[in-house]
C-alpha cells in the first residue's frame, strides 16, 4: 500500500523529486520507548524539508539523505517530548499559535494561508505543530535542569571582550551557521562526510537557511542559522579565523569546534564603527559632610563591595543618610564638570577618588564602560557564552537520552524510492 494520491490541485507535490518517487508505505518506521513513528510521519517531514526548494532538481541520493535525517529528527523529537511529559513541561496552544503566526508572517502569509500552502504539498499541519512543540519544550527542559549549573567566569568574559577590543578596528561580518554535533569521536569521519554533502547541496542551489533549518543543531537553526553581525574576536578562535579569511557569499568547509562540525557562511562585511565618545554606566553616591568626614568616607567606600550595579538595594547597602543613584549611558559631557576629571580615566570596576562639593563627598563606581568602539555590553557577551555552553549541554543531554532509550529503527533509507513498473 502506498500513500494516498495528492489532493486535487496539488500536482506540485512531486515537483523536483526523482522519477518514480511515490512515498513509503504507511508502516512502522521506528519505535521510541514504545511510541511509534510511522513512515507517513517520515514522509511528512521530508515534504517539509523540500517545501522551500520546490522547483529544484532533487536527486535520489539527496532524497535518501533527507529521509534519513527526517527519521533522526523525529526520533529526537519523540525523546524531547517524552522528556517534557516526564518533567510536566507543557506547551499550550497559545504558544503554538504565536509561533505559527511568526513563521507564516516571515513569508507574508497568515496561518490559514500557510495551512493551504502545506495542504497543497500534501503536508498536514500536525507535522509542523509537532516540530514546533518540541522546539519550544526542549530549551525549557534543558534550562530547568542544567541552567543553574552553567557558570560563565569573569575571565571568560574578559578574554572575549579583550579579543573584541583588539580587533575592534577590523571588519564585522554578517554570519550564518550550521552545527552538526558529533555524538562519538569514532564517528567524526562519517559526520564530516555528511557535512560535505550538505555543502554540496548548497553549491547546487539549496539555500543555506533551508539547510540550517533542517539540519543544524544550533539554537539559530529556527532563524535559518542567522547569527547577525559578528565582530572579529567574538567567535571561538578557530571559527573567527575562518570567517576572516572567507569572501562574502562563501561557505566554509566543516570546522571542528566544541564536539561538532561547524559550517559558516559570510553574507556581508562592513568596516567597524569608528571609535566615538566613551560612555559610562555608573553607581553614584553622595555623603553629606554633616555626618562627619570619616563616616562619609566609610560610607562611600562601601561602593566597592555593595551590589552597586543596578541594584535597587544600593541606597540601603551604603547606609542611612547617603544618597545613591544608578546612571546609565553617561557621556563625559553629561557629567557635572566638577567630576569629569575623576571619571574620564576610570575603567570598569574602578572607583573614583572622593570629590568634595556642595557640602558633601561624591564618588562613582564604574559598572560598565564602552570605549566608543560599539562593543556589546558584558551582559550581552555573557549571554552569548552562556548560550553556547548550555547548547553543548543540550546536545550531550540528548545523546544520553538516546543511549538510554529503546530505539528500534525499522525503516531503510531506500524505502523512500520505489521504482516504477
Amino acid at each position: 500500500m502506498t500513500l494516498a494520491q495528492p489532493r486535487p490541485g496539488s500536482q506540485g507535490d512531486q515537483e523536483g523529486l526523482p522519477e518514480g518517487y511515490v512515498g513509503p508505505a504507511t508502516a512502522v518506521a521506528a519505535i521510541v520507548n514504545d511510541e511509534v513513528i510511522t513512515t507517513f510521519d517520515v514522509q511528512q517531514r521530508v515534504r517539509l524539508m523540500l517545501l522551500s526548494v520546490a522547483g529544484r532538481q532533487i536527486t535520489e541520493d539527496l532524497l535518501a539523505q533527507l529521509q534519513a535525517q527526517a527519521l533522526r529528527d523525529l526520533v529526537e523529537e519523540k525523546l524531547k517530548l517524552q522528556e517534557a511529559k516526564k518533567f510536566e513541561v507543557e506547551v499550550d496552544e497559545a504558544e503554538l499559535e504565536a509561533e505559527l503566526r511568526a513563521m507564516a508572517g516571515s513569508s507574508g502569509l497568515s496561518v490559514a494561508e500557510l495551512e493551504q500552502v502545506l495542504a497543497a504539498q500534501g503536508i498536514s499541519m500536525r507535522a509542523l505543530r509537532d516540530q514546533i512543540r518540541a522546539s519550544i519544550a526542549w530549551p525549557r527542559i534543558v534550562q530547568g535542569r542544567y541552567g543553574s549549573r552553567v557558570r560563565v567566569s569573569d575571565e571568560e568574559i574578559e578574554q572575549t571582550i579583550e579579543r573584541m577590543r583588539e580587533d575592534a578596528t577590523n571588519e564585522q561580518y554578517l554570519v550564518s551557521e550550521i552545527c552538526i554535533p558529533v555524538p562519538n569521536p569514532s564517528q567524526a569521519q562519517a559526520y564530516y562526510q555528511g557535512s560535505l554533502q550538505l555543502i554540496e547541496q548548497m553549491r547546487r542551489g539549496v539555500p543555506f537557511a533551508v539547510v540550517a533549518q533542517q539540519f543544524s543543531a544550533c539554537s539559530s537553526a529556527a532563524a535559518g542559522g542567522d547569527l547577525g553581525w559578528v565582530r572579529a574576536g567574538e567567535l571561538p578562535p578557530e571559527l573567527d579565523e575562518a570567517v576572516k579569511a572567507l569572501p562574502v557569499g562563501s561557505v566554509t568547509n566543516p570546522i571542528p569546534s566544541d564536539g561538532a562540525f561547524m559550517i559558516l557562511a559570510v553574507r556581508d562585511k562592513r568596516e567597524a564603527v569608528v571609535a566615538g565618545e566613551p560612555t559610562f554606566t555608573l553607581a553614584y553616591a553622595a555623603a553629606p559632610l554633616s555626618m562627619g568626614r570619616n563616616a562619609a568616607l566609610m560610607g562611600l567606600e562601601k561602593l566597592r563591595t555593595a551590589d552597586a550595579c543596578g541594584s535597587g538595594a544600593l541606597r540601603r547597602d551604603l547606609g542611612p543618610g547617603i544618597g545613591a543613584a544608578f546612571l546609565e549611558n553617561m557621556k563625559l559631557k553629561d557629567i557635572d564638570p566638577r567630576f569629569r576629571s575623576a571619571v574620564e580615566d576610570l575603567d570598569r570596576r574602578e572607583m573614583s577618588a572622593p570629590v568634595e562639593a556642595d557640602g558633601a563627598l561624591h564618588a562613582v563606581y564604574v559598572c560598565e564602560k564602552d570605549e566608543g568602539l560599539g562593543l556589546p555590553s558584558r551582559a550581552a557577551v555573557e549571554d552569548r557564552i552562556y548560550g553556547r555552553q548550555l547548547g553543548r549541554i543540550a546536545q550531550q543531554y540528548l545523546r544520553d537520552l538516546e543511549r538510554a532509550a529503546h530505539v528500534d529503527i525499522r525503516m531503510r533509507p531506500e524505502a523512500a524510492l520505489q521504482n516504477r513498473g
